[in-house]
């Protein structure tokens, strides 16, 4: 009896063992469904992310840069900055679809669901940003920071323009690239229509200006070197960047910087969001 009970034991394990040998061997191998869902279910959004709202984000990586020109005083002087963690950045400015699902109205000027939305103040864009950190219950929505803004529009060139020198012959032509004065018959196109930037970000020159976090300053003399924003006071002007479908050329630079009055908005000025990591 002891010798058939071993025998019986062995039996079973060899067939466990069997089992188990099959079942990892299996063409049905679950193993890495489960390894993605389990990401996807913490949240992890990989290099691109799209929210409830449909802005869809670019990751940008942490790194430095030259920052400023000094083609422009109050872009002076060019400083190094950086930028210690990374961070999403829209891969084009909200839109007015986007926009109208979140306060239930659109401002603009030019209506269409696909082109940026305008006309909306720096005040009018914080409104906005607050109500869909609470329609996500989260607080990682925000504008750039004017550091940020230029280090994901220079996409790492150190030229005036994110795509190299022009040239007039054998390109690349700038109007590739930007809705502006000389070809976008003063008027906003839709978001998305000309080429994007190396690190995949659309109309970062041209169609619209872009609202940044920071407060105006008339140069970088007090700057900070990890890229964080200004802030001077919930009244104080605030910085713009990228040009539009109305500036000229110059405009249009990495670098060029102007001025907005945060209770103002105009037909050719929006904004592209930030998200935490």
């Amino acid at each position: 009896m002891r010798i058939g009970m071993k025998q019986v034991i062995t039996i079973l394990a060899v067939l466990l063992l069997a089992i188990a040998v099959t079942g990892c061997t299996s063409d049905d191998d679950g193993s890495d469904n489960k390894v993605s869902s389990s990401s996807a279910d913490n949240g992890d959004p990989g290099d691109e992310f799209a929210n409830t709202i449909g802005v869809e984000f670019q990751l940008i990586e942490a790194g430095s840069f030259d920052m400023g020109t000094s083609k422009y005083v109050y872009s002076q002087p060019i400083h190094e900055v950086r930028l210690d963690d990374p961070f999403y950045i829209g891969k084009y400015e909200v839109t007015q679809e986007q926009w109208e699902s979140v306060m239930g109205s659109n401002p603009s000027s030019s209506k269409g669901d696909d082109h940026p939305v305008e006309s909306v103040s720096w005040n009018d864009v914080q409104e906005f940003i607050d109500k869909l950190n609470e329609l996500e219950g989260t607080t990682k929505y925000r504008l750039p920071t004017e550091a940020e803004w230029e280090y994901a529009a220079r996409a790492g060139s150190t030229t005036l323009y994110s795509f190299g020198e022009i040239d007039e012959d054998e390109g690349p032509f700038l109007e590739d690239y930007a809705w502006y004065q000389e070809n976008s018959y003063e008027r906003i196109h839709n978001v998305g229509e000309k080429l994007p930037n190396e690190w995949g970000l659309y109309d970062v020159h041209g169609n619209v200006w872009e609202y940044v976090q920071d407060s105006w300053v008339d140069n970088y003399g007090g700057a900070s070197e990890d890229g964080s924003a200004v802030e001077k006071g919930s009244g104080s002007l605030r910085v713009a960047r990228g040009g539009s479908y109305s500036s000229k050329e110059n405009a249009l630079y990495t670098a060029y910087r102007k001025k907005q009055d945060p209770r103002d908005g105009d037909s050719s000025t929006g904004f592209r969001l930030v998200m935490d990591t």
